[in-house]
């Protein structure tokens, strides 16, 4: 016969009397909320948080459901696991595992996966398929000239499947796919590099997301979380569209990249994997350190994916900071 042993009860009048309170949204020294002292810094929204966690009272909150968050028992409780994120009384938690929310103007790095009439498909993170249309891209004879209908025949020449490309995002259609465009040299199909798949959330938005490190290396990093490493492109190899060289922009042949190159380019990309696996948000600063530290270290690339090398760098960047 099984038998259970009821747990103990608090008979306690204030045992549910004190309010429930998630770090990331109270002073941890003091008795009262963030909001009651300064804004929370970007470590605050880093912190993550697990579904059914009590967020904070709703009447302090915001009483609002969605967006990571729902109400029950006058409490804001946390519905996926994600970094918390707020704004004045408005609580929310941005889920780490999640498709790309795409909004215009953003740049983002995607696979060409079909071919249609007068636009490619292209695969970006999203939830659907985004669209380059033949009309948002720079031929040969000038940009602005009109497309045609030779230009819609010969449309492989330019992307076909399976190549890589940067893009901003345009607009979006009636069934919320969005429009990209490529119509600007620093835009278009990607050469001499490796793609990285990061979650989304770790991209933050920063004034430029076309980054170069004094390796000699480029990174682009996709608000989709697809982020590009390549061997760097001289400035003036892009000058000007009265140069526009279609063979050399959508050319499928890699140019030669000497081992010293190489060799930074696959440190680049195993630091990426490193910090995303550690949930640690991609920017120009943290990755120039990292990739300082991994070189004192005197291993190769592949040794940073060791769990040993991979702790310490950690280690190394949260004491830096």
């Amino acid at each position: 016969m099984i038998t259970f042993t009821p747990f103990p009860v608090n008979t306690s009048d204030n045992a549910y009397d004190a309010p429930r309170r998630h770090p990331d949204l109270y002073d941890e020294d003091e008795d009262m909320q963030i909001d009651d002292v300064d804004e929370p810094s970007s470590t605050h929204g880093s912190k993550l948080t697990c579904p059914g966690e009590t967020l904070t009272s709703s009447q302090a909150f915001m009483r609002y459901s969605g967006h990571g968050t729902y109400v029950q028992n006058e409490e804001v409780i946390a519905s996926v696991a994600g970094t918390i994120e707020r704004v004045n009384k408005l609580v929310t938690v941005r889920a780490i595992r999640s498709r790309y929310n795409p909004e215009v103007g953003d740049l983002v790095v995607g696979r060409i996966t079909e071919v249609q009439p007068r636009r490619w498909k292209v695969d970006a993170n999203s939830r659907q398929d985004a669209v380059l249309m033949l009309s948002s891209v720079n031929l040969p004879g000038g940009v602005q000239r009109r497309k045609l209908e030779s230009d819609e025949l010969q449309m492989r020449g330019f992307f076909e499947e399976g190549d890589l490309l940067v893009a901003e995002v345009q607009a979006f259609f009636s069934d919320g796919a969005m429009s990209l465009h490529t119509r600007s040299l620093k835009y278009g199909k990607l050469r001499n590099g490796q793609l990285v798949t990061v979650p989304p959330i770790l991209v933050r938005r920063l004034k430029s997301h076309f980054l170069t490190l004094p390796c000699g290396v480029d990174v682009i990093l996709g608000l989709n979380g697809y982020i590009w490493v390549s061997k760097h492109v001289k400035d003036n190899e892009q000058e000007g569209e009265e140069g526009f060289d279609a063979e050399a922009v959508y050319s499928n042949v890699n140019d030669d990249i000497d081992e010293s190159t190489r060799m930074a380019i696959s440190r680049v990309t195993n630091i990426i994997r490193v910090l995303a696996s550690h949930f640690i948000p991609l920017t120009d600063a943290i990755m120039l350190e990292a990739y300082e530290w991994t070189v004192e270290q005197e291993g190769g690339p592949k040794s940073i994916l060791q769990e040993d090398v991979g702790d310490a760098l950690i280690a190394f960047l949260a004491a830096s900071r």
